[in-house]
């Protein structure tokens, strides 16, 4: 049994257990590039659903990613692998994209924060008109209507999946059905962040927005009854 989860570092679980948002970070995983750092990865809320399933954990998640990236991953997964037993995916912030770079031949992961200091020139320079032009309800709308079409996909094509946003909700948008396969989309109580903060866990640091390796655990044990119920059922 396989259960796939794409994400952005709450996905990834950073810091949960050390400091390492990148497996890189660490110079004993740098080949692992932008991965989950194993130590995160293991005690993530995916490894444990996985772990209660009896599944196999295969995580795309990244810290930092957009949600445009995390719909190129999964689709490549998609096609390279085939349809996993579930599908899990924490959506990350609205506003986020990815722009690709000739000159490096790679994605970069555009978000509202700021310029990143490893970027290209090229991607800096695209950077400051983005972000003038920046409208966030426009990339709600975006996002909202996007991950629908992407949901519809799924359940068309037979993938059992479930979804669930990390940060923030859909706001001030029309409410679609989703077939119990995305966890109160419309309410802020339940997304990932929000729902650890109301529930008492505190942030690795004052400075982070992730959680620790508690908070993991609790979270899968929360959304895990809620995937057997809406969506492994979908089997029967």
């Amino acid at each position: 049994m396989i259960i796939y989860v794409n994400g952005d570092s709450h996905s990834a679980a950073a810091e949960a257990v050390n400091n390492y948002a990148f497996a890189e970070d660490d110079p004993q995983f740098w080949a692992l590039g932008r991965k989950p750092h194993p130590d995160n990865e293991r005690v993530s809320y995916g490894c444990h659903i996985a772990n209660k399933l009896g599944a196999i954990l295969h995580c795309d998640a990244e810290s930092a990613s957009s949600n445009s990236r995390i719909f190129r991953t999964t689709q490549d997964y998609l096609r390279c692998y085939g349809k996993p037993d579930l599908l899990v995916i924490g959506w990350s912030t609205w506003e986020r994209e990815e722009w690709w770079d000739d000159v490096t031949q790679r994605y970069w992961q555009i978000n509202a924060g700021g310029i990143g200091e490893d970027w290209p020139q090229s991607i800096k320079d695209r950077y400051k008109n983005w972000a003038l032009k920046l409208n966030y309800q426009a990339s709600i709308n975006k996002s909202h209507r996007a991950i629908y079409n992407f949901h519809r996909k799924l359940l068309n094509d037979g993938v059992i999946h479930y979804f669930f946003t990390c940060y923030e909700p859909f706001a001030h948008v029309e409410k679609l059905d989703w077939s119990n396969c995305y966890l109160n989309p419309y309410d802020k109580d339940y997304t990932y962040y929000n729902w650890c903060q109301n529930q008492g866990f505190k942030t690795v640091n004052p400075k982070s927005y992730h959680f620790g390796a508690d908070a993991h655990e609790a979270w899968a044990e929360f959304i895990y009854p809620k995937i057997v119920q809406s969506c492994l059922t979908r089997n029967e």
